[in-house]
């Protein structure tokens, strides 16, 4: 059965639309930058965290750029697509965007071969505008295409699976524990959401963790099989936690990098509609950027029988957090917070205030600097 997604779905079908809607989404993950940077500083993450996300930030960043390229000549050539986007939960391209992102950049080497250079290009638009006296759109679309592989081809986009990777934090040689942080990401298909995954544990098995082909295999398939937003963290580190009984997770957080709202581009609910409608006016200032970070972490461990003769270690698990309805998030806190531009956070603090209480705010001033409001 084919659904009807033009409720949720928006395609942008100008070039005008397109570059616009790129241009701002370069400034949001520039933004994005300071506020993991400024979460470093001030405590909220460690230098380790905080460079595992910058990483993902700088390939959500190359997945923009490429795109911006792909969709560059959008109605001004026969051949150039149009972007759809997430216009009711997320702002941000929809699912199947990231996938054939995937599969261009499979192929990306392939295509290269078949493009003409630049400079053999843009030699043939001079020769066109000379001669024709017109625009050499289809030259035009051809450099933005070989522009589009070549950012594929030489950066790491954001994919809709970001495979796991382990990192080195140290080694306990008396408690005979290596610890890594072991990070991953996807791009949630279900709210067109890209989604970061930290989990920081205690090695115990005689090999380490990622030179061990039969646990690191399955630690990567198991991690990624749970990556479902839907999923409290309690649930992801507890089943973690049972099937491998030399890995002891110790901390586990998880970072929503959106909804993005835009008065230009997306349709809001509730009191953000309010507050970037009132704000619009000057072009760019109208968006406001959630970011959440969910944390659980370990407050102790303790034995169980796993068989007849055998125990085994099991976390135990802090859990503090409540959600508005009152239940709990299967989390140890939640951190919500919106980045926005000055004139949004004026709107706000002025009309809004008592509706976005408990949510952090990050302000773009003057000179892009980012400013922290609780």
């Amino acid at each position: 059965m084919d659904l009807d997604l033009t409720y949720e779905h928006r395609v942008l079908d100008s070039a005008r639309a397109a570059r616009r809607y790129f241009a701002k989404f370069d400034r949001i993950i520039g933004h994005l930058q300071q506020v993991a940077r400024l979460s470093v500083d001030e405590g909220q993450l460690s230098e380790a965290e905080g460079s595992i996300l910058a990483r993902y930030l700088s390939d959500l960043s190359s997945s923009f750029t490429a795109l911006s390229y792909k969709y560059l000549m959008t109605n001004r050539s026969p051949k150039s697509g149009r972007i759809s986007i997430d216009k009711t939960d997320s702002g941000f391209p929809v699912f199947s965007e990231i996938i054939q992102l995937a599969t261009d950049a499979s192929q990306a080497e392939k295509h290269l071969k078949a493009l003409p250079e630049q400079d053999r290009l843009k030699k043939d638009m001079v020769s066109h505008i000379l001669s024709e006296q017109s625009a050499p759109t289809t030259l035009q679309y051809a450099m933005a295409q070989r522009i589009y592989y070549e950012t594929l081809d030489r950066g790491t986009p954001f994919l809709s699976q970001n495979h796991p990777e382990a990192v080195w934090v140290g080694k306990d040689v008396k408690g005979r524990k290596r610890r890594y942080i072991i990070h991953w990401a996807v791009y949630d298909s279900k709210t067109n959401i890209p989604v970061v995954y930290l989990m920081e544990l205690d090695d115990t098995g005689s090999r380490a963790l990622p030179q061990d082909e039969r646990r690191w295999p399955r630690v990567q398939d198991a991690l990624m099989a749970q990556s479902v937003s839907e999923l409290k963290l309690l649930t992801i580190a507890k089943g973690f936690d049972a099937d491998f009984h030399s890995l002891h997770p110790k901390s586990l957080r998880r970072f929503h990098l959106g909804p993005m709202h835009s008065h230009a581009f997306t349709e809001q609910h509730g009191p953000i509609r309010n507050v970037l409608a009132d704000a619009i006016g000057q072009e760019g200032l109208d968006w406001a950027l959630a970011w959440t970070m969910e944390t659980l972490v370990s407050d102790g461990q303790t034995w169980v029988k796993t068989g007849v003769f055998k125990e085994s270690w099991r976390q135990t698990f802090k859990l503090d957090a409540p959600g508005l309805d009152g239940k709990m998030q299967g989390a140890t806190d939640i951190s919500r917070s919106l980045i926005l531009p000055h004139r949004a956070y004026q709107v706000m603090e002025e009309k809004y205030a008592h509706h976005f209480e408990g949510v952090r705010k990050y302000v773009v001033g003057q000179n892009d600097k980012i400013l922290s409001y609780r």
